[in-house]
């Protein structure tokens, strides 16, 4: 299988087109990994740097996710601290607004009217730079309360002026956000994958050295210690990885197909004969950002009781505080609860079943056994709503992993988080949709691809195989 899958690799870049797309993906992405490294200046990013790699690898909470996004950006005291997620969180809120404005929905459908929806996510991503770059030039001026850098104690901002430092931190910040952004849609247009979705998935790969090494410690403890994991736990966790892997790639391709035949009809003076086909419903029809949602909203509260109870000396505040802490029975229950909220929630907001039963209408299609109209809306919704439980089910699992990996195994957390949650369905599912284009290209030029078969070498050449 293995040498299958080089063989394969081998076939792409036998095709000029899809070669000169991979080597350009590849140096667009070396230059994205260079924003986490250089240092805005003006500011002591060896200082912070060293404070982070001092910590335990079990830490977690708001900054180790927010620096797992940015690639280690934050903790380096990069230009691209603030990362991809500025434009990821103006795409999310016009797609949202899409869903709940007639005016923006009706412009999406259109004909040019996505490329005015994008010119709207870089206006509102530019003002969200200047918001999140503000709050990060403050943050580092007092590190030490600043919840994304671990209560680091000590001066980061090495100039005597903050207004100067203040005005040169948020426009660098939002210049490597912006250039960012920028790279991201110049892989998708002259590379291959998705430019945005490579560059969040690069940055969470380049925490694997770092989760190695905690690995490696679990077993050799660096100071000569004795070790708490063997052998029976590697077999585990490898057994661990292998089904969680599986699970992500048959879950993120699951769909169910809803049959849909098209009447015999008259276009123009034309007649188009009936045909049928069928409606993929995606199981997991919201992705991540079920997992992402909860995660974030459920540590503003348990941030907010603690702020309490320490500085008004409230009991009950840091008594329930600690009920919210990450890995407690009632944490899980409310963040596997969210979880299952924000599936629906996401879906209902994306998912349109009535305009999808009119276009069907429109175009003389309908579901066999299903009345047209507002009986198929009333299907696909309620076939939409069975699928979403068990995509949101499947979610629930795959975040809670990590969390009880690292509370009740004792595993790193920097370990842990390559078992579950984010770390996991966001590469899965953009290699996935990466090998699909590669695997488009390979098909037309008759290589055999990752995922299934072709026809042979072209001129009748031996058979390239390549299945993954």
């Amino acid at each position: 299988m293995f040498a299958s899958i080089i063989n394969t690799f081998g076939n792409c870049f036998k095709i000029p087109e899809l070669k000169s797309r991979i080597i350009f993906t590849l140096l667009v992405l070396a230059v994205c990994r260079l924003e986490a490294h250089i240092r805005v200046p003006g500011l002591d990013g060896a200082a912070l740097k060293a404070y982070f790699d001092s910590l335990p690898a079990s830490s977690s909470g708001l900054g180790g996710m927010y620096s797992m996004f940015t690639g280690g950006a934050l903790e380096n005291c990069a230009i691209g601290a603030l990362g991809i997620m500025p434009y990821i969180s103006a795409t999310i809120v016009l797609q949202l607004l899409t869903a709940v404005i007639p005016s923006l929905a009706k412009q999406a459908r259109e004909e040019g009217g996505r490329v005015k929806i994008i010119k709207l996510s870089r206006y509102l991503t530019v003002l969200l730079c200047f918001g999140y770059g503000a709050f990060m030039a403050i943050g580092w001026e007092d590190p030490s309360s600043n919840p994304l850098l671990g209560g680091f104690q000590g001066k980061l901002v090495l100039y005597d002026s903050h207004w100067w430092y203040r005005i040169q931190t948020v426009l660098v910040l939002t210049t490597g956000t912006l250039l960012l952004m920028w790279l991201g849609e110049q892989i998708t247009e002259r590379g291959i994958g998705n430019g945005v979705s490579l560059i969040i998935t690069v940055g969470i790969l380049a925490r694997l050295p770092q989760a190695g090494q905690a690995l490696l410690d679990m077993f050799h403890p660096a100071g000569g210690g004795e070790a708490k994991f063997n052998f029976g736990h590697a077999v585990a966790l490898l057994l661990l990885l292998g089904g969680v892997v599986a699970g992500v790639i048959a879950v993120t391709q699951a769909q169910r197909k809803i049959p849909v035949q098209y009447a015999q009809r008259m276009v123009g003076r034309r007649q188009v004969m009936g045909s049928s086909s069928f409606m993929p419903l995606r199981l997991n029809f919201s992705g991540v950002m079920p997992i992402i949602f909860a995660g974030a909203i459920i540590m503003i509260p348990q941030k907010v009781l603690l702020l309490a109870g320490s500085n008004f000396h409230l009991r009950w505040a840091a008594s329930l505080a600690r009920l919210l802490t990450e890995g407690t029975f009632v944490y899980l229950t409310i963040y596997t609860l969210m979880i299952l909220f924000f599936s629906y929630f996401w879906t209902a907001t994306q998912f349109n079943e009535l305009q999808i039963a009119d276009d069907l209408k429109k175009n003389g299609g309908y579901i066999p056994g299903v009345r047209p109209g507002q009986a198929t809306a009333n299907f696909l919704h309620n076939a939409m709503s069975r699928i979403t439980l068990a995509g949101a089910v499947f979610l629930a699992i795959i975040a809670v992993i990590p969390i009880i990996l690292t509370r009740v195994m004792q595993v790193p957390y920097s370990v842990a988080t390559f078992f579950g949650g984010t770390s996991m369905l966001i590469p899965v599912g953009v290699l996935l949709d990466t090998m699909r284009q590669m695997e488009t290209h390979l098909m037309m030029r008759h290589y055999d691809g990752f995922l299934r078969g072709g026809r042979g070498g072209r001129g009748g050449g031996p058979k390239l195989r390549g299945r993954l």
